[in-house]
């Protein structure tokens, strides 16, 4: 990582099972969509020989982004794994979905990898959503490197995004965010532009030159050194502040030469404790080259600066009854303990499991236990189930090939695990084990569907359960008051590839249709109705009249009957008779088929006949009489209302206050929290957040989020209620 000259290309790129966890690394690849980071993996496959010049696979296929999906949307929407080996290390390469609404799949990433190269286009900067994941990372100490790409856009500045990254990134201490490597640029093109075609190695002070399509390294010219020594000198002063070695910085200052050996094995260090943050060029191969520009660079700050997963702590494990168990950090001799972190369907195989071991060694063929607990409230239910492992295989674009065994620290493919989900526990049959679950977003924009046809009827249970099950940031609701069933997603891309995969995927043509709230209907004030259901048609008759008295109550009152009969004037046993014709109306509704709540319902009188009274007659009269009482008054029309809070940078709080008043909200406050944030509290009709997750994206540039909780049902102004009642009817 400095002088190092590796042009080899690995073992032919071959996905080997590791022998040993020092042996592996674990890297996620993290950017705004379109910065290139699936590029970026295919030119580190192909340097490291796994892919052809095409960048395909040998047999086939992109290495990442081979979802039809993904080829026809035109962009990553999943988590891909592209294992490639240097130097005699297995390197698993991460490649996640930029676009917010995939979120899910990054947060799989994050856990499932040691360390992030956070990949940024110069010529699109760093968006807010890129700052937020630099500070989740941040927050649990994961080392992070920062690759600049696009180097060949026109007015493309590689120093300048230093300095961006540096202030996007650096914090208090900027100088933690450096670069390793200057690029090199070739003659001017008649356009102005000048192509890169290598690098200058800050450290070792060697020109390593693409422009041939291998990497060269060569001896810089007498003029270029002085423009380095700069960009040097903050680079060993960066180093040197992360030194162990505390006299070091004293005796650089006081006119002492450091080893180059030395520099480059305190930065390694350094950006394995994730204290400083390296940043490196990449641009892509010119036509027909075997190697693309800074990719060797890349693999040898992974292989040699990253760290192991030995160095991962292990994570935290409870027996399935929630015993905590104490586990040595990545022992392949340990009790088993791995991690679904994505689970997809193939249609020859079945459902594949995408695993990280973290303890312990996985082996085909062998039985273990899944646990899932945790997501109920998402449509998932709890399981602690025994399967059998099927084959370990390593993806490589569609292709799996065979693993013999997958050791603690390393990744694999699980086939035919046709219980586990993801976020779900792979360990011992014998010694059943549960790892905590990371933490998901919450979904916040509803789908409401319905089958298309009779036929996708049938298979639409089916199909949601599988969605659900691979997809844990999604949430499938039944709703009992509206009777929609409700695919909760992440945004409108979440959404899209969520009925595409219902489609494509699972044979489930559904319907879109708009999504309803749970109204609910009350009494203005009190009333008064009688119900009278009195039939003589031969035969035996209908009797039954009652009286009764309706007043509201306070909110989260329900339904409360009295009975203040007295005489015998209803008989005792047609009491609860009249209660349930009551309780069934107002399930009904009294005014727009919404359920009638917070009132009390009280019986005063009523008649009864020796013969033709019974208790289906007093129901019926029941609701009769409510809704008689309905007629006379003023009914309102209840709404749910949602506590939101919104967490958005400090540029962007009025947008957002402006935005909520727009959507009858009423603001509770504001509070200010770390990083330039503001968190906004505020009360707002449900009705008028539906599309907030879409909405608020836009308003705060991708820089803000919410958390929405039902707070309460509440009056819905008369003009809006009309105009509900008015497209109730049209439907």
């Amino acid at each position: 990582m400095g002088d190092k000259a590796n042009t080899h290309p690995g073992a032919a790129g071959r996905a080997t099972a590791a022998d040993h966890p020092a042996s592996v690394r674990n890297v996620v690849l993290v950017g705004h969509s379109g910065s290139g980071k699936t590029t970026l993996v295919e030119a580190l496959a192909l340097t490291a020989g796994a892919v052809n010049r095409a960048g395909r696979v040998e047999d086939g296929g992109t290495v990442s982004d081979y979802d039809e999906i993904e080829h026809r949307q035109q962009r990553s929407v999943q988590l891909s794994l592209v294992p490639v080996e240097w130097d005699g290390i297995k390197v698993n390469l991460l490649d996640t979905p930029g676009y917010a609404d995939f979120v899910g799949e990054l947060r799989a990433g994050l856990r499932a990898a040691d360390a992030a190269l956070f990949v940024v286009s110069a010529s699109d900067g760093v968006d807010g959503s890129t700052r937020m994941v630099w500070e989740e990372c941040a927050a649990v100490g994961m080392p992070r490197a920062i690759v600049v790409t696009h180097l060949e856009a026109a007015r493309a500045d590689f120093e300048e995004m230093t300095r961006v990254c540096a202030e996007a990134f650096g914090g208090d201490d900027p100088d933690a965010v450096l670069p390793l490597y200057l690029p090199l640029r070739g003659p001017q093109a008649p356009d102005g532009h000048a192509p890169v075609t290598g690098l200058t190695g800050l450290l070792s002070q060697k020109l390593f030159d693409y422009s041939s399509g291998e990497r060269k390294e060569l001896e810089p010219g007498e003029d270029v050194l002085p423009d380095l020594e700069e960009a040097r000198g903050r680079l060993i002063e960066g180093i040197i502040a992360e030194s162990e070695d505390e006299t070091l910085m004293d005796r650089y200052l006081g006119g002492e030469q450091v080893d180059v050996k030395t520099l480059i094995e305190d930065l390694e260090r350094a950006v394995a404790r994730g204290t400083f943050f390296p940043v490196l060029a990449a641009a892509p191969a010119a036509d027909g080259a075997r190697q693309g520009i800074g990719t060797v660079e890349l693999l040898e700050l992974i292989t040699r600066g990253f760290p192991t997963p030995l160095e991962r702590e292990a994570p935290r494990v409870t027996t399935v009854d929630g015993r905590p168990r104490e586990l040595k950090p990545c022992d392949p001799d340990g009790p088993l303990v791995a991690e679904v972190v994505k689970t997809s369907s193939d249609p020859y195989v079945g459902r594949v499991s995408l695993v990280r071991v973290f303890s312990g060694t996985l082996r085909p063929d062998e039985t273990v236990h899944v646990s899932g607990h945790g997501l109920t409230d998402r449509g998932h239910e709890d399981h602690d189930v025994d399967e059998r492992v099927g084959a370990l295989s390593a993806p490589f674009g569609k292709q799996q090939r065979v693993l013999t065994h997958a050791i603690a620290g390393d990744l694999a493919c699980v086939a035919k695990l046709s219980r586990a989900e993801t976020g779900d526990t792979l360990s011992a049959k014998d010694d059943p084990l549960l790892m905590e679950p990371w933490q998901m977003p919450d979904p916040l924009l509803p789908l409401a569907i319905q089958a298309h046809s009779k036929p996708d009827e049938d298979k639409l249970s089916q199909g949601l359960a599988r969605l659900v099950a691979e997809d844990p940031t999604m949430r499938l609701e039944q709703n009992q008051d509206t009777h929609q069933v409700v695919l909760w997603c992440l945004g409108e891309a979440h959404a899209d590839v969520a009925l595409e995969r219902l489609r494509s995927r699972y044979g489930v043509q559904v319907d879109v249709v708009p999504h309803k709230v749970s109204l609910r209907e009350t009494f203005a004030g009190p009333s008064a109705g009688r119900g009278r259901h009195v039939k003589q048609s031969g035969g035996h008759g209908q009797y039954a009249i009652c009286e009764i008295e309706v007043e509201p109550l306070p909110g989260g009152s329900g339904i409360e009957f009295v009975d203040k009969v007295v005489g015998g004037a209803v008989p005792r046993q047609f009491i609860p008779s009249v209660e349930k014709g009551v309780r069934a109306q107002a399930a009904k509704g009294v005014a727009s088929g919404h359920p009638l709540v917070d009132v009390r319902i009280t019986l005063l009188d009523g008649k009864a006949h020796s013969v033709d009274s019974s208790d289906a007659a007093f129901q019926t009269a029941g609701a009769l009489a409510l809704r008689e009482a309905a007629a006379d008054a003023k009914i309102h029309l209840l709404e749910p209302v949602a506590e939101v809070s919104v967490l958005v940078g400090d540029d962007y709080v009025g947008a957002v206050m402006s935005d909520l008043s727009g959507r009858r909200g009423r603001v509770l406050g504001t509070e200010q929290t770390a990083g330039g944030r503001t968190l906004v509290r505020a009360e707002v009709p449900e009705i008028e957040i539906g599309r907030y997750a879409v909405d608020l994206r836009s308003v705060s540039h991708g820089t803000a989020r919410f958390h929405r909780a039902y707070a309460r049902h509440e009056p819905m102004p008369a003009q809006v209620a009309e105009r509900v009642r008015q497209q109730a009817e049209a439907s």
